[in-house]
């Protein structure tokens, strides 16, 4: 039983150290200038949420994109699918994190946020999975996903939605997606 022990005690060391980073992280994050990277984090956070901008995103490359814009949107929006069902369905539900605590939060946006669990983020996971699936698809939309895929993440946690821990974990939930959607067996044509 002795053995154990220090695997044990290097465990809890290392899980302490990850929350002491993101409550550093998280409070440093919180408190930028709210007026002027707020806004933009915002309206980036609003556009995608209940996944309205990658759906839209979607539409526009299944509309204009050829086949090529087809496939990369069915790709996306399936890749989605699995996130959001493995980050929300699942990983919520087996983990209950509180969300961070409203005092390392200076501004007011903490006042709308979710009271789910904080593990994973599920909108980090939607919208990683989405942009990682298009990109092998179509480079450029991808590329052009990248962006507010990266601000969202970065919006989670400086609203005091999530840790950073969390939105890792949703970024590697959706590229999981991603990865496994392009390794399903193609449908007959």
């Amino acid at each position: 039983m002795n053995w154990q022990l220090p695997g044990y005690l290097q465990g809890m060391r290392l899980l302490t150290g990850l929350r002491e980073v993101d409550r550093r992280l998280t409070q440093r994050m919180a408190s930028w200038d709210a007026s002027r990277v707020g806004r933009p984090l915002s309206a980036v956070e609003e556009a995608a949420e209940n996944t309205k901008l990658w759906w839209g995103a979607a539409a526009v490359m299944a509309r204009w994109g050829g086949g090529r814009g087809r496939r990369a949107a069915a790709a996306g929006l399936a890749a989605m699918a699995v996130a959001q069902l493995a980050a929300n369905g699942v990983c919520k539900q087996l983990v209950d994190r509180p969300r961070p605590p409203k005092e390392w939060i200076p501004h007011d946006e903490v006042e709308d946020r979710p009271d789910s669990s904080s593990f994973p983020s599920g909108h980090t996971a939607a919208a990683v999975a989405f942009t990682a699936a298009i990109t092998s698809t179509w480079p450029l939309a991808g590329a052009l996903c990248a962006l507010p895929t990266a601000m969202l993440g970065v919006e989670r946690v400086h609203s005091g939605a999530h840790y950073p821990s969390d939105v890792a974990a949703g970024a590697v939930i959706g590229l999981a997606s991603a990865w496994l959607i392009h390794r399903l067996p193609r449908p007959l044509p």
